[in-house]
């Protein structure tokens, strides 16, 4: 215990010197048994499970830039399972229960904390189209609650549950597992994990080209080369499209931004993750004290990383008329990720037309939650070249066969296309 004292006293004022790296840099082989493109959490997450849980070692991870530096370091970092529909509901549920022994399956602190997701509801229809969806919940065996407007006042006291607001609230739909992660966490963890397991994970490494021959992949050009693959899957976010056109076929995801935003750190004041059903907020508070704030879409097609005044001036109106003490708070910065919509709000995780090329994307809002989830079945579907039963509903052609997994309010809203 001395020995972990001192080394630990030591790190902390080494300036990052003499830091051991948390995984290697590899140079690229000439063949890898499975490239997976995209190294964020999902990418990541499926390289491990395809090492821990199938026994495929010769495994490449190809980033074009750095660890984490997409969509998982650029999100809210909510995790939650409240859907409505079988499907999303189990998969989810599954997810879920991945976060909770993530940090002792990785061995690596992901900072999981399930303080609740609670969803406000305004008026008598969303009030009942809530506890439908509780009760939904709780025949797949996940836990739901209703909770009345007094009850909504003890859990969250600052905010205004008076009837002063344009839209009072109600009640609301409470998820007790549900809460947050560190994002930049969970990316370090499966990156640290996936290596120990053989896995070269290559940043800096674009993917430029998808090789094929006779409808079957053979591997992928990047910025360092040609690297052969047996399989290849892709990960990759809102670049989803622009990698399944390189393959030679169009996928039905439009590629959206969505900014997320913090204020100033304040003492614990919020305790849960609040969602505003009056309009598309949701609010929790970090560890340093921030108050993290995320909204609707900018309503335009872009792969770009900055958004615009307007989302973040609609974003503080929701969130004043939540919590009118806000207004006194300075905005810290925000960012955007680049959303991969898919027209049912629900994700893709499939086999493709190219033999042994494979897709997970399409998440719109619900990439981060599904992280382990995603990585556990994307994992299966390449081991043995068949979708796993929790992500059978997510093949690419559910929406020319008509078997759509329409989650209302996940996917674009029609008026802004």
């Amino acid at each position: 215990m001395k020995y972990s004292f001192f080394s630990l006293a030591r790190n902390a004022f080494s300036h990052h010197r003499g830091w051991m790296p948390a995984w290697d840099s590899p140079v690229p082989k000439k063949h890898y048994d499975v490239i997976i493109v995209g190294g964020g959490g999902h990418g990541l997450a499926t390289a491990y499970y395809l090492a821990k849980l199938h026994g495929v070692k010769n495994i490449a991870v190809v980033e074009k830039g750095w660890i984490g530096g997409g969509n998982t370091g650029r999100n809210t970092t909510l995790i939650r399972s409240n859907y409505l529909l079988d499907t999303n509901a189990r998969f989810y549920d599954w997810s879920l229960k991945l976060w909770e022994t993530m940090s002792q399956e990785l061995n690596y602190n992901v900072m999981f904390s399930q303080r609740g997701v609670l969803n406000l509801a305004h008026t008598d229809a969303q009030q009942d189209a809530y506890i439908r969806r509780g009760n939904a919940m709780r025949i797949n065996g996940i836990d739901a609650e209703w909770l009345d407007r007094k009850q909504v006042e003890e859990m969250v006291p600052l905010l205004d549950s008076s009837e002063r607001p344009r839209y009072p609230v109600i009640g609301g739909l409470l998820q007790k597992r549900g809460g947050v992660a560190r994002h930049d966490a969970v990316a370090w963890g499966y990156a640290r994990a996936a290596n120990a397991l053989g896995v070269d994970i290559l940043q800096n490494c674009e993917c430029i080209a998808i090789k094929q021959e006779g409808g079957r992949v053979r591997g992928i050009e990047t910025n360092q080369g040609f690297i052969g693959a047996r399989q290849v899957g892709i990960a990759v976010a809102g670049h989803t499209s622009q990698l399944a056109r390189m393959a030679g076929f169009t996928l039905p995801i439009e590629s959206h931004l969505l900014q997320a935003f913090v204020s100033e750190p304040v003492k614990p004041i919020i305790h849960t993750v609040v969602t505003y059903g009056a309009g598309h907020f949701y609010m929790s508070q970090s560890d340093k004290g921030e108050l993290v704030m995320g909204g609707d879409l900018d309503f335009y097609n872009s792969y770009a990383q900055k958004g615009n005044l307007s989302i973040l001036e609609h974003a503080t109106a929701c969130a004043m008329q939540m919590f009118p003490f806000i207004s006194r708070l300075r905005m810290m910065r925000h960012w955007g990720g680049i959303m991969d919509m898919t027209m049912d709000g629900s994700p893709i995780i499939s086999k493709t037309p190219l033999q042994n090329f494979y897709i997970d994307g399409g998440w719109c809002y619900g990439g981060f939650k599904a992280t382990p989830a995603s990585g556990w079945v994307f994992a299966h579907t390449i081991a043995h070249d068949e979708p796993h039963e929790l992500n059978r509903g997510f093949n690419m052609d559910r929406f020319e066969r008509g078997f759509t997994i329409d989650e209302k309010g996940s996917g674009p809203i029609p008026s802004a296309q």
